[in-house]
């Protein structure tokens, strides 16, 4: 199969869909792989690593597009290169297709065989392909969320972590997975007061376990999310519904009662945010004011940090790259139901249950294309 990676062209985004050593994998199992010129150079990658990995080097994404058979990406095309997919394509990349009607106007009419890494399972029942991504971004909320925190960014000018005689900054972690763990585990470790929100009453004993006295949990019901969100410095929205548009959880109304200056992280902006007044932002305009809270809502937040985001995404991501590559993707997902969950749209049909159901489209289930 010939397979072709592209420069990442969203605001900011330094990723790239496959590694040198990622193209090197895919030829040894007697693959072509093309490669845009400078698509590795945010993760310190020259085209010259990729020639030695056995990479075809290409100018501009035009070559790629109409010639390979598979497109391996990081973020979901924007419309430039939507406009450049073919019907009997491969795509697989990010999509977070429920809170993106253009998009998905665009892939539908393409005809294209759109494999999503965010709805991806695996055997445990996880998302292990947005996973890794999951833990960047949680991590990265409190960094971001820190500097907002700073009077010259527009913040209150609390230090999370306090210091001896001043009380720590309060973080309110809503969502207790892969995001809402690893952004309470920076908080923690920062000194500051943290209370992690979640509906699951599981969830919430596997992290009170974890943290002990060095986080506090509560359910989240309507009544506990308002006082929490009153009192909080930096509230983190970390809430998941596997290829679903979040939920809106806190309200305009409740931002009235925030202290001026309090920050809300959105870590759910790419299906569409948890917070009523989110919207995406770029790494170039990361924040913006309403009602006096900073909100920070960059939709490609591990883009910051690309070579770790890189190397940690083609870690799970190449395995499944191999399998389409090698037995094609109707063999691959036959062998591999956990693959068989990424299928979003084929040949002009929506696949994927939630987003046939946010956005209005007839679903076409995937056994049926399978069997």
């Amino acid at each position: 199969m010939r397979i072709g990676c592209p420069r990442e062209i969203k605001n900011r985004e330094y990723r790239v869909g496959l590694t040198p050593e990622s193209a090197k994998e895919l030829v040894t199992h007697g693959h072509e792989v093309w490669i845009e010129s400078g698509a590795g150079l945010g993760i310190g990658a020259s085209d010259s690593e990729y020639i030695a990995a056995g990479a075809t080097i290409k100018d501009g994404p035009e070559l790629l597009f109409a010639e390979c058979e598979m497109i391996v990406k990081v973020k979901e095309p924007q419309a430039g290169e939507r406009a450049m997919l073919r019907e009997g394509q491969i795509l697989y990349t990010y999509l977070h297709l429920a809170p993106d009607p253009e998009q998905t106007a665009d892939l539908v009419q393409s005809g294209v065989t759109a494999i999503a890494y965010e709805t991806v399972t695996g055997r445990g029942g996880g998302l292990p392909l947005l996973k890794p991504m999951s833990q960047v971004a949680g991590r990265m909320s409190i960094q971001a969320g820190a500097t907002a925190l700073e009077k010259a960014h527009g913040g209150r000018g609390v230090l999370l972590g306090g210091v001896p005689g001043v009380m720590p900054g309060k973080v309110i972690v809503i969502g207790g997975g892969v995001v809402g763990f690893n952004a309470a585990q920076m908080a923690a470790g920062l000194g500051a007061d943290v209370t992690i929100m979640d509906r699951d009453p599981e969830v919430l004993e596997r992290v009170g376990t974890h943290f002990e006295a060095r986080a506090k949990t509560r359910f989240s019901n309507q009544a506990n999310l308002e006082e929490a969100v009153c009192e909080a410095d930096l509230i983190i929205g970390a809430v998941l519904i596997p290829g679903a548009a979040a939920p809106k959880l806190v309200t305009r109304d409740m931002l009235k009662c925030m202290k001026p200056g309090s920050v809300l992280v959105d870590v759910a902006i790419d299906q569409g945010g948890c917070f009523e007044t989110s919207h995406a932002t770029t790494h170039d305009d990361p924040t913006y004011l309403i009602d006096e809270i900073v909100h920070y809502c960059v939709a490609n937040m591990p883009g910051a940090v690309s070579r770790t985001s890189t190397y940690a995404l083609n870690n799970v991501t190449l395995p499944h790259a191999l399998r389409i590559a090698d037995l094609g993707w109707k063999e691959a997902m036959r062998t591999d139901p956990h693959l068989a969950e990424g299928l979003n749209v084929h040949a002009g049909q929506v696949t994927y249950p939630a987003v046939a159901a946010e956005l209005g489209y007839e679903l076409k289930p995937v056994a049926e294309l399978l069997a």
